[in-house]
């Protein structure tokens, strides 16, 4: 008979990492795999930064933003590690949610304030405005090479097993459980669990795929494709960075743009800068971690338009994996033994404590996700 456990945490990326650490401030035992090394650069997880922009309105994710920003400080505490920094977040261009977005944070009590063109210009030089912007300040850049090691350590001093270079090679969803067939350098072994939290990233729906047994597990289509941001050169070195969005255009109006454009500073590396969820459709594990020419030239020509700051010729290629639905809402729902935590890239990881509390939450049965993440909507 194989090992019986009670929680294992397929995926030890952000999400993976904080639901242990969730679970395990509530004394819970729970089980870590991952299926890479520390730190891997093959997911969507790692990088030293990504923008925590409030600019949300709809109200399940402004409350998921003031519960994040108490539990980020949560972390920080405890950890003794700054995994936060707030230089605020600039969202300009001609998107017409902008006030709604203001009035939501504000109500909320969230900081958000509109400057004008000249206004933003002068605080922040390194990027072109050309009409107003929202500004908030309670925004910044998270550090993911702090905050995963965070999570998982704190937990681990909790009792959390946390076991690196270890592949679910089998699910198999039975009545009441969970048989998982684990590969590693030990060898295969099986163990059975009474639940499972999946958060395995690009690699979600080749997990469920193979899940037999008596209890299907069906979730809304997941896309997944590799992205190609960038990290620019700073040539004014007297400028001030925020994080920021821009909308270069209306939807009509992109011209040789791709999608909206998100950016931000990474110590260090310069400016980084990418497009939102376009780049090809990839299986993750057959990627060729190569930029597309085209979305590359056009970001650098992006760069020289908008963003004055920065030598548009002089930059370093990023390779990283998104995951979305077809809403780009998230997917945290439980069916039967399984709990599923999908499909938040391209602005999931500001939520990252909160999706583990609410994967902790589902897990043990204290309260249901938000209707709009349901699998079955």
């Amino acid at each position: 008979m194989g090992t019986m456990l009670d929680t294992v945490v397929i995926g030890g990326g952000a999400m993976g990492s904080a639901a242990a650490w969730a679970l395990s401030r509530r004394g819970r035992q729970v089980t870590l795999v991952e299926q890479f090394g520390p730190g891997h650069k093959i997911g969507a997880s790692h990088g030293s930064t990504r923008n925590l922009n409030p600019g949300y309105f709809r109200p399940e994710y402004v409350a998921m933003l003031a519960e994040g920003l108490s539990l980020w400080e949560d972390l920080e505490q405890e950890s003794g590690e700054q995994v936060l920094a707030r230089t605020g977040i600039v969202n300009h261009g001609p998107d017409p949610r902008l006030p709604e977005v203001a009035a939501a944070l504000n109500q909320a009590g969230i900081r958000a304030e509109f400057l004008s063109p000249a206004e933003a210009g002068e605080r922040w030089r390194g990027i072109r405005f050309d009409q107003q912007a929202l500004h908030m300040p309670d925004g910044g850049q998270l550090n993911p090479e702090a905050a995963l090691p965070a999570f998982q350590r704190l937990a681990r001093a909790r009792g959390a097993e946390i076991r690196h270079h270890t592949k679910v090679v089998e699910l198999q969803v039975m009545a009441n459980d969970v048989r998982l067939t684990l590969e590693s350098a030990a060898g295969t072994e099986v163990v059975t669990a009474a639940q499972v939290i999946v958060t395995a990233g690009g690699w979600t729906e080749k997990l469920l795929a193979g899940a037999g047994g008596s209890t299907g597990v069906r979730i809304p289509k997941l896309r997944v494709t590799q992205e190609q941001p960038a990290h620019f050169r700073v040539a004014d070195e007297g400028a001030a960075w925020p994080g920021f969005n821009h909308a270069p255009g209306t939807a009509a109006e992109y011209k040789n743009w791709y999608s909206p454009v998100y950016g931000m500073q990474t110590p260090g590396e310069g400016i980084k800068a990418g497009w939102h969820g376009v780049g090809p459709v990839v299986d993750p594990d057959r990627r060729t971690f190569q930029p597309e020419p085209a979305q590359l030239a056009a970001l650098q020509d992006y760069a020289r338009a908008w963003l004055p700051g920065v030598d548009a010729d002089s930059f370093e290629a990023i390779s990283c994996t998104y995951t979305t639905t077809p809403d780009e809402d998230f997917i945290l729902d439980r069916i039967g033994p399984v709990v599923i935590g999908a499909g938040f890239s391209g602005h999931g990881f500001k939520f990252t404590p909160v999706v583990g509390r609410i994967l902790a939450d589902l897990a043990t049965g204290t309260r249901p996700a938000p209707e709009i993440f349901r699998a079955s909507r």
